[in-house]
């Protein structure tokens, strides 16, 4: 059992994903959609807006109308893509939302710190989440029936049954934990963790776990949310993660030969 996760920003190729994936069975593929995100909240007149929390994420700021746009974009577009592109590789794939047949459940974040200018705002009216729970039982039925799911934010509200946005690296974690998976592969555009963002001669081949921590606190953007989601992934019992580059040929089997950041 191998979760997938595929990035949503510029540069990460769906198709080639896709390619690869026809012989990594069985497996579960939860993708991102950050640039569709971006692209179809500024086309309808709210462009996004971002919160940094005290000790440095980055995270959407997802009021009632963005979580809606959330929706449309990741389980919407984003997430019939990928799956097109699957069944074009003979790949039977089925997407769902975390909303989906309760697939996962959480919390919302009653109160977010952000740092703004030299102080810090707590926001309150934002629909983010916080996983508790994800239907194992559902991702067995599918993948004992031969189906590939494909999985997008948002996930479900436990308390008021509404959606709520999470990040797709931690939603992955999640559902790999949750599956006892044997490895969670993080697929993005770059070639793993670079110790110099704009220099890809500097990705790290390994990271033991014990030295997580301290690469944490060196990368920056989206990064730091995959090493997050590496660490959670560990702690929940995952043997390996690896971070891997999307746009190289066959980049599912690649990063499970070790190609790319291999965290364990």
């Amino acid at each position: 059992m191998y979760v997938i996760k595929v990035g949503g920003r510029d540069g990460n190729d769906f198709a080639n994903v896709a390619e690869g994936l026809r012989e990594v069975r069985p497996s579960v593929v939860v993708h991102g959609g950050s640039t569709a995100v971006d692209a179809l909240a500024t086309a309808l007149g709210h462009p996004p807006r971002f919160l940094t929390s005290p000790s440095g994420y980055v995270s959407r700021y997802t009021d009632a109308a963005a979580i809606d746009i959330v929706s449309m974009a990741m389980a919407g577009r984003e997430n019939v893509a990928l799956v097109a592109a699957l069944q074009a590789n003979d790949v039977p794939a089925v997407g769902l939302s975390g909303v989906d047949g309760r697939l996962v459940v959480g919390r919302r974040k009653t109160a977010i710190r952000s740092v703004e200018g030299d102080k810090v705002k707590v926001i309150h009216d934002d629909r983010s989440g916080t996983i508790e729970s994800v239907n194992v039982g559902l991702l067995h039925g599918l993948l004992a029936s031969g189906y590939i799911p494909v999985v997008s934010p948002p996930i479900l509200d436990a308390q008021d049954h509404l959606p709520l946005n999470v990040d797709a690296d931690r939603l992955a974690a999640h559902i790999a934990s949750s599956l006892s998976a044997k490895a969670l592969v993080l697929l993005t555009n770059v070639p793993g963790v670079c110790l110099d963002a704009s220099d890809p001669s500097t990705v790290v081949l390994s990271i033991p776990r014990a030295d997580l921590t301290a690469h944490l606190e060196r990368v920056q953007g989206g990064m730091r949310k995959k090493l997050l989601a590496a660490s959670e992934a560990l702690a929940g019992g995952v043997p390996r993660v690896v971070i891997g580059d999307s746009r190289r040929p066959d980049p599912v089997r690649a990063a499970l030969r070790g190609e790319g950041t291999v965290i364990a």
